[in-house]
């Protein structure tokens, strides 16, 4: 629960100190049958749940959503189809659909102003959705973003022309599919945490991703990190972390509370 957003919700008078006390009184989690929702997240994280929508039915994420912007949290819904997308807009006005990212977000508050730096790298078009998924993450976790996208190993010099911009980031997501090698040079060029994504883009033999997982977990550069393939959204939640390092008490802290 966002106990900021709670009480200045009570300051401008749109709910009353018993309200707000029923709501704090509910405790950390949220039963709604089917689903169980932490809605203490975010204090303990700095992001709310987020629903993951393949799997689920239309009416599940639109309830799951609802409970959510009902305790004032931010909602991201990923993997998210145009076709759900049109369901949970005839609920929710205000939703949105970020159709390279394949994401739903549905906003109640404001988010935080974008802050530091993670540069978001792809090797080539085919691999943008799950970069997309990283860069919005990641932003939505109040990183300012810069993406960097068709610089594959295929044509290195493309790459070389934004060296300036990735060693003055924070954190650098690569994302690549086919043979995986782009986040090795990255790694090699740049004093940054670099967060490695394997795609399951490529030819037979890439395996839907297994190939350039595998380069990247034995990446003789030091460093890097890999996520799971396709796993934009992990990665860019790691990145986000980096990135807030030091810019921001750590969400539950007693500082965070001053």
């Amino acid at each position: 629960m966002d106990i900021k957003h709670l009480l200045e919700r009570v300051e401008a008078g749109a709910l009353s100190a018993e309200q707000a006390l029923s709501l704090l009184g509910e405790g950390e989690e949220l039963d709604i049958g089917f689903a169980k929702i932490d809605i203490d997240r975010h204090r303990r994280r700095g992001l709310p749940e987020v629903i993951y929508c393949p799997g689920k039915t239309a009416e599940q994420v639109v309830r799951i959503m609802g409970a959510m912007r009902e305790k004032g949290q931010n909602v991201l819904a990923t993997r998210a189809t145009p076709e759900l997308f049109e369901q949970v807009r005839a609920a929710y006005r205000g939703a949105v659909y970020h159709e390279q990212a394949r994401a739903i977000t549905l906003d109640v508050q404001d988010r935080p102003a974008p802050a530091g730096l993670v540069a978001v790298v792809s090797a080539g078009t085919s691999d943008i959705p799950v970069a997309e998924e990283a860069a919005l993450v990641a932003e939505r976790m109040g990183a300012r973003v810069e993406r960097i996208y068709d610089v594959g190993v295929a044509g290195l010099h493309r790459l070389i022309k934004h060296l300036d911009l990735l060693r003055g980031a924070r954190a650098v997501v690569v994302v690549a599919g086919m043979e995986g090698a782009l986040p090795s040079v990255v790694g090699g060029l740049v004093a940054r945490p670099v967060i490695a994504v394997p795609t399951s883009i490529g030819y037979g033999t890439g395996m839907k991703g297994v190939a350039p997982l595998l380069a990247m977990l034995n990446s003789c550069v030091p460093g890097i990190s890999v996520v799971n393939i396709d796993n934009g959204f992990g990665a860019g939640v790691a990145a986000a972390m980096i990135n807030r390092v030091g810019d921001r008490p750590e969400p539950g802290s007693r500082k965070s509370k001053a």
